[in-house]
């Protein structure tokens, strides 16, 4: 994947404010984002709960307009006229965390996945084309279930019927929140296994929305990790998680298994409402709060002087002070030894 392409699905200085209650502060949600997501590649986007990757992954599927900022599919601004973004949203699909909400319990298999037919209005051929998809999402032989109800199935089944329901329509991207955070840890690994088969199998492209960095490890190509309404830092998945250089992404990786001992986060969690000046991350980072930053002569910066926001694109980003300085530095020392040994 190379960021000279154009990419199949993107934000661009994307922002989404919510009214503040009672006339209080609005709350901003998403502010400021740049997202790519290209074709045949899976995108996860993490972050605690709050930080607005679910309000994001709701624009990106033209669930939620924004306030101000671009969404373009293949290129074209997303239009949010009825016609047109019915058109969208057959080539962009949404899976939801848990399969038993997404589902009529009192409709059939069938009539799940074919309502999406039904609605685009697209009933020639509709029996091969449930059985395909249903065939695609792993469940097989696909007749079998034809008949049975929501209630008559497993967790995973259920899953796998909500992916049945999109895959029906040939979409050329699914957005999934938290597709497995309901599933017992027995069948999630079937259902992201499922979900690297369609890329590979069918060129699928996703952006999978989670808290969990070890989801992202197992899936994902590229990881575009979120905190208070931005990107803090985003790249391939095994420089993300293997170098992290944003303190907030080293801090989620804490609690992994393997990832060393867990770092606390000082401060309260992210209020969309009062978003600190500075890095929005400084009251709560464990690098400033150490007296690292302060070492480097940053605490000012840090404190007082916002970061960029990243531009997007397949390249590794980070939005922090320390980081950002820390390449400099180390751009300056492989500089100087690219001159030694010139000389």
């Amino acid at each position: 994947m190379t960021s000279d392409r154009e990419p199949l699905l993107s934000a661009r200085d994307l922002h989404v404010e919510f009214p503040g209650r009672r006339g209080g502060r609005p709350a901003r949600a998403v502010d400021g984002v740049n997202l790519d997501v290209h074709e045949g590649e899976i995108v996860a986007l993490v972050g605690e709960s709050g930080c607005g990757k679910t309000t994001l992954a709701r624009t990106l599927l033209g669930l939620q307009q924004p306030t101000s900022g671009e969404v373009a599919y293949r290129g074209t601004p997303l239009n949010y006229s009825g016609k047109a973004l019915k058109a969208y949203r057959r080539e962009a699909q949404l899976v939801l965390q848990d399969p038993s909400g997404s589902l009529n319990p009192r409709h059939t298999v069938y009539e799940a996945v074919a309502e999406g037919l039904r609605i685009h209005g697209e009933a020639v051929n509709e029996p091969e084309r449930v059985a395909d998809a249903l065939s695609r999402a792993g469940l097989r032989p696909p007749e079998r279930f034809f008949l049975r109800y929501p209630h008559e199935l497993s967790g995973g089944q259920r899953q796998r019927v909500v992916i049945a329901g999109a895959l029906v329509l040939d979409p050329a991207v699914i957005i999934a929140d938290e597709p497995v955070a309901s599933l017992d840890a027995s069948v999630r690994g079937e259902i992201l296994s499922l979900l690297l088969g369609l890329r590979d199998d069918l060129g699928l492209a996703a952006l999978v929305v989670t808290h969990d960095l070890g989801l992202a490890w197992n899936i994902a190509d590229r990881v575009a990790v979120m905190y208070l309404g931005r990107i803090v830092e985003t790249g391939p998945v095994e420089k993300i998680l293997t170098a992290p250089e944003h303190p907030y992404t080293q801090a989620l990786l804490s609690v992994l298994p393997e990832g060393g001992a867990p770092v606390v986060l000082t401060g309260e969690p992210p209020d969309p409402t009062r978003i600190p000046g500075g890095c929005r991350f400084h009251v709560r980072c464990q690098v400033l709060a150490s007296g690292e930053a302060g070492a480097m002569g940053l605490s000012t910066q840090c404190r007082g002087q916002d970061v960029a926001v990243l531009a997007g694109g397949t390249s590794s980003q980070v939005a922090c002070h320390v980081a950002l300085q820390r390449r400099e530095q180390e751009s300056a020392v492989r500089s100087g030894e690219g001159g030694v040994v010139q000389h």
